[in-house]
């Protein structure tokens, strides 16, 4: 009696869905709860998980259209909608599931070659999924997502790929630097050339500026000599102080005393001797005062003609200790001895007084 109640007696857990068979012919399924069953008729013929199901079936070879070898693994997700079906359409729906998965990615990869299949996972999870879900639905299972897990290439031909992808990452990298490399050169050009078009405008302002300044200067000492009609006994005097500074510096050997000289110190004469008789309407100098100048003017010649032999001589003592280093003197360039300040100066020497006497 007690094995008659519980074999009366089932409870089916959720999400399970019991098939019952009468005498060997479906009779009804079976819901989650507690269910009776009449004894040793009723029979439980199978237990249906109605959860969706998660199955990863082992690698599988597959040929690509270029005839190489991958190995694919690939993840199922499926459930079942119909028991009834699941239990008596096939026998074994999962197994039937796996090779048909295995059938129908040999159909899509054989059509594809590698780099293609490689990187057409999407396409492939999608055929997979639409030709399975047809085929399944009269087994009363729904297929709802295919995923391929990995795609494995053989070892030399991922050698190849890796050495590919080296080179081409390689390939970038120089075209990366050269770019850059280009791009500094050209940038450095720009700045080489605007600098130096700054720089070539920059100097020509200045020149510009400075030729300015220097006619400016010009036209203004031109006024000035015009306006102030010099006497051409002061120029003459100017010319006689310039001297000195002409025989100085270390680069001349030779100073030649220029015929000038004589005008200049005639110049001066002219201008003691207008000193001395003074023009008409201006007042008339002393005697005192017309000595005093005369002495003066004797005086600060008689310095700037010293001045200028002493320099002479020292020109010439350097152009013989030249001439002496150097050997014989050539020919045109006669070495000469500077002229003393009375020669300078106009005046009388001793042998003159002698010869006129």
């Amino acid at each position: 009696m007690l094995i008659a109640v519980m074999k009366s007696v089932r409870v089916v857990p959720q999400q399970r869905m019991y098939v019952v068979e009468r005498l060997g012919k479906y009779q009804r399924t079976l819901t989650p709860g507690l269910n009776f069953l009449v004894p040793f008729l009723d029979a439980v013929r199978s237990k249906v998980d109605m959860r969706e199901q998660v199955v990863s079936f082992p690698p599988q070879p597959v040929i690509t259209s270029d005839n190489l070898v991958v190995s694919i693994d690939t993840v199922l997700y499926f459930r079942v909608t119909d028991p009834v079906k699941a239990t008596y359409e096939i026998a074994n729906f999962l197994q039937a599931i796996e090779q048909l998965t295995v059938t129908t990615l040999r159909n899509v990869i054989g059509s594809l070659d590698l780099e293609r299949a490689l990187t057409s996972r999407e396409e492939i999870n999608r055929h997979l999924s639409t030709v399975l879900d047809e085929t399944t639905g009269r087994w009363g299972v729904k297929v709802t997502r295919v995923e391929i897990k990995a795609i494995e290439p053989p070892p030399s031909i991922r050698d190849s790929m890796e050495k590919q992808m080296r080179a081409e990452r390689d390939k970038r990298a120089a075209i990366l630097n050269a770019e850059g490399q280009k791009q500094a050169q050209i940038l450095t050009a720009q700045g080489d050339q605007q600098a130096a078009v700054l720089r070539a405008e920059g100097e020509r302002q200045a020149r510009i500026l400075q030729a300015e300044g220097q006619a400016k200067a010009i036209r203004t000492v031109f006024d000035a000599i015009h306006v102030a009609d010099p006497d051409p006994k002061v120029m003459a005097y100017q010319y006689l102080q310039a001297l000195p500074q002409i025989a100085q510096g270390q680069a001349n050997k030779v100073w030649i005393v220029p015929a000038e000289l004589t005008r200049a110190l005639e110049g001066i004469g002219g201008a003691v001797g207008g000193l001395i008789s003074p023009n008409a309407g201006e007042r008339a100098a002393t005697k005192e005062e017309t000595s005093a100048a005369l002495e003066e003017v004797e005086a600060e010649a008689r310095q700037v003609a010293e001045a200028a032999a002493q320099a002479a001589k020292e020109a010439a003592d350097e152009a013989h200790k030249a001439e002496a280093g150097a050997g014989p003197v050539p020919r045109g360039l006669p070495a000469s001895d500077p002229l003393p300040v009375s020669a300078i100066l106009g005046e009388k020497t001793p042998e003159d007084h002698r010869e006129r006497a």
